[in-house]
């Protein structure tokens, strides 16, 4: 038999005490989450989709979880500083990411070196939609319509300029095959964000800007720009006097694009089942669907493994289109 001295038995006594006092400060403190502002990183400068739906979604979910969900613009090269930001964001719920497909599954392909790796580097939320994509120009440029622009470029001594949100995404992606599809003599502009190259666009700097439709919709509206073609199946239901690209006359023209939420790796899976029940009952919020869908985009609530699923479906699709174009940044 065993004889502790009466030291020992105080000492176990003492700390099964203080065992016991901190089980229910560690229960409180797990459950507290989220107890302090959340910050949703956009990789993009304000304006551009990935910005205007990552607003929405900030202010929804903020609503449900009891906390602000402060947007943070941190742009440059094509949204890789931004991801790269979030993947070394402590894993504990308080940084996210609005990941944008160009970034996420176009970029791999397109710089030599990539500051994350799509799969391994974050941990899947949700997707949040999918966002139309659309051809703008400036209202004093030459161009009306599909049949405008290919002729105009063709004629115009160094092609036509088309800005997007920045090299390898897939506004430039889908001005690519556009170019490949009809012999359009079209130069691509990157910029930080798509919001940017609307400013340029309107203010004349560029005839064209190939954006989404959640930064396009108000300047549309208000006439700043004129709007050629959306690049969806069928036309945006924010914008329904616009014809689609099939419609003026590309046959099998559909490029669409993709929103949705990562947080850094190994965030702890009850965080991560929590931030994607939470996604999804915004998603099914009609409110937030029809702010959503006026800015091109059709909410689409699902697992966080669907999302993860398709980033790396989209991995492998994007990288033939990419290898075709020839688009490399060093």
């Amino acid at each position: 038999m065993t004889h502790e001295s009466p030291a020992r038995r105080r000492w176990l006594a003492a700390a099964l005490l203080a065992a016991t006092a901190l089980a229910p400060l560690a229960a409180n403190a797990q459950g507290a989450w989220p107890a302090k502002p959340i910050r949703l990183v956009v990789p993009f400068t304000p304006g551009g989709v990935t910005d205007t739906s990552a607003r929405v979604v900030a202010e929804f979910l903020g609503r449900r979880l009891g906390q602000q969900v402060v947007v943070d613009n941190k742009p440059g090269a094509s949204g890789n500083i931004g991801m790269a930001l979030v993947k070394d964001a402590p894993p504990d719920g308080y940084t996210l990411a609005l990941a944008f497909d160009g970034t996420m599954v176009i970029n791999p392909h397109v710089f030599a070196k990539l500051p994350f790796d799509t799969l391994k580097d974050f941990t899947s939320i949700g997707k949040i939609g999918n966002a139309t994509l659309i051809l703008v120009a400036n209202p004093n440029a030459p161009v009306k319509s599909m049949a405008d622009l290919v002729a105009v470029s063709k004629a115009t001594q160094g092609g036509l300029s088309f800005g997007t949100s920045g090299t390898g995404g897939t506004p430039h992606i889908a001005g690519e095959l556009l170019k490949m599809r009809t012999g359009a003599n079209l130069v691509h502009v990157p910029y930080k964000g798509g919001g940017q190259a609307l400013t340029d666009v309107i203010g004349g700097s560029i005839p064209l800007v190939y954006t989404a439709v959640a930064g396009a919709h108000g300047f549309v509206k208000d006439g700043k720009v004129r709007a050629l073609a959306v690049s969806s199946a069928k036309r945006s239901p924010s914008l329904p006097d616009v014809p689609t690209f099939i419609e003026s006359g590309i046959a099998d023209f559909v490029v669409d694009s993709w929103v949705g939420l990562l947080a850094p790796a190994h965030l702890p899976p009850a965080i991560a089942t929590r931030l994607n029940q939470e996604l999804n009952a915004v998603l099914a919020d009609p409110e937030a669907q029809g702010k959503l869908r006026t800015l091109g985009i059709e909410a689409s609530p699902g697992t966080a493994a669907e999302f993860r699923d398709e980033m790396a479906r989209d991995l492998a699709r994007y990288g033939a289109v990419v290898k075709a174009a020839g688009i490399k940044v060093e």
